[in-house]
């Protein structure tokens, strides 16, 4: 259609994607001013259906100017149109294109935008104090957090949950609640929590009358066929959800686990899907950067919009900041169908995009043309340069090359400046061993961790 503005319009789905699709039909139907009413035949999966399954089943309103049915509704609709008397059209496979599919994307591609929800985790709530469960959710929101997330023990009942969520609402946080017990997750609720993690076989039948967003999981990660189970409960009896598979750690099944988000993509198409990544992050002894921005790559692709993270163990401590900038790149580059390169380094921390490569004689050519007794110090190829007024000292070891400036010119030092020279060598070697650009004067690039020192309070006589 040319123009939506004005039209009836009846939408088809199943019971999975309800939710989903009324949350983007209320924000579209005002931007391109139609009406609409939705359908939700009693099935699980919308991509199951055919076109002449609903047409058995379409109850479709007076004056209504066009039906839509769900894009994997594969074969003629012409059973649809003789039932519903009005035109039909498949909408999109993906509900998140329902905005061009209604001309109303945003046309703008400024790098920033993202489609991914962060939830962070606060572990052990009931250990902490109300002062540092705020601490932590400030933190979290502040590198990037869209929910906080409140993460209960395991075989234990904390009388402080409601107060705990209500503290952390009254602060203007979305809060979820992490916990299967139901003397935890019904106060929890009634203080505004959002989201429960997680319900499966053990707790879904009071799960479906919690009247919140619910995350479906299976009994155990090998067992798939109970969260189908739990996922066919809750839908059926009318529960918004997302599901989660689980992901294992390296060396439990990860790959396998992988595979599993794969085939629930294939066999939800319309579903919410939600992943926990700190079973790799918290479990793995590596940097965590690396690890969230390739997950974050793949819940980009498989239409994941949800992530679980903690930020814990040392080494993940950063986990929110990393998947805010994570989620950004990947979406960029899913969306605008460019590789991750070259278009957002923060996440490049350890190492540097580039460095500099001096010309043969060009220390020894700097130091003929200086004209006064200041230091500069460059970094390159495993060596620090010392380079001032006739004066040219290179050395692997900041040791050694400070000795022999000393022996040679140690008559133009003061503590002041040989303080200044062993922060700056001391960065210069850290440069070297790491592969990093060293700039005198200049932070290190540690990407989004990067310190600036410009305003670094400097000691009074800094003579070089």
């Amino acid at each position: 259609m040319a123009s939506w503005s004005g039209k009836k319009l009846h939408f088809v789905t199943g019971r999975l994607a309800e939710h989903s699709l009324r949350d983007a039909l209320d924000k579209l139907s005002h931007a391109a001013q139609f009406s609409y009413t939705l359908d939700v035949l009693k099935i699980t999966v919308a991509a199951l259906m055919t076109p002449d399954w609903i047409a058995k089943r379409i109850n479709v309103p007076d004056d209504t100017d066009c039906v839509i049915v769900p894009g994997y509704c594969e074969g003629s609709l012409e059973a649809i149109e003789l039932k519903s008397q009005c035109s039909v059209l498949r909408g999109p496979r993906d509900l998140r294109r329902l905005d061009v599919f209604f001309n109303q994307a945003n046309q703008s591609t400024a790098y920033g935008d993202s489609d991914i929800e962060i939830i962070a985790e606060i572990n052990h709530a009931p250990r902490l104090t109300s002062d540092e469960i705020l601490t932590i959710a400030a933190k979290y929101s502040n590198d990037g957090a869209d929910l906080i997330d409140v993460g209960c023990n395991p075989g234990e009942t904390w009388s402080g949950v409601e107060d705990a969520v209500k503290m952390l609402k009254a602060e203007g946080y979305r809060v979820s609640i992490d916990s299967m017990n139901r003397d935890e997750v019904e106060p929890a609720v009634r203080a505004g929590a959002e989201l429960v993690l997680s319900v499966n076989s053990s707790n879904r039948e009071q799960a479906v009358d919690w009247g919140v967003e619910l995350v479906a999981v299976p009994d155990v990660p090998a067992d798939q066929k109970s969260l189908d189970d739990t996922v066919e409960y809750l839908a059926t009896r009318g529960a918004c959800i997302r599901i989660d598979p689980i992901l294992s750690p390296i060396g439990f099944g990860f790959a396998e686990s992988l595979g599993h988000y794969l085939d629930i993509r294939k066999r939800y198409v319309d579903a919410e899907i939600m992943m926990g990544i700190g079973n790799l992050t918290e479990l793995t002894d590596t940097d965590s950067a690396g690890i969230n921005l390739m997950l974050l790559g793949v819940c980009q692709e498989l239409g994941i919009r949800s992530i679980l993270t903690t930020a814990v163990i040392p080494w993940a401590k950063t986990s929110v900041m990393e998947c805010n900038i994570a989620r950004q790149l990947v979406y960029h580059s899913v969306s605008q169908k460019v590789l991750p390169k070259h278009v957002d380094d923060r996440l490049v921390v350890l190492r540097d995009v580039d460095q500099p490569e001096y010309q043969q004689d060009f220390f020894e050519n700097l130091s003929e043309k200086i004209k006064d007794h200041n230091i500069r110090l460059f970094a390159e190829k495993n060596k620090i340069h010392l380079v001032t007024r006739h004066v040219h000292l290179s050395d692997s070891d900041p040791f050694r090359l400070m000795q022999r400036y000393l022996d040679e010119h140690g008559d133009r030092m003061n503590i002041g400046h040989a303080f200044y020279l062993g922060y700056e060598m001391c960065k210069a070697m850290t440069a070297n061993t790491l592969s990093k650009n060293y700039q005198q004067d200049e932070s290190l690039d540690w990407g989004y961790l990067t310190k600036d020192e410009r305003d670094r309070c400097r000691i009074d006589d800094r003579r070089r």
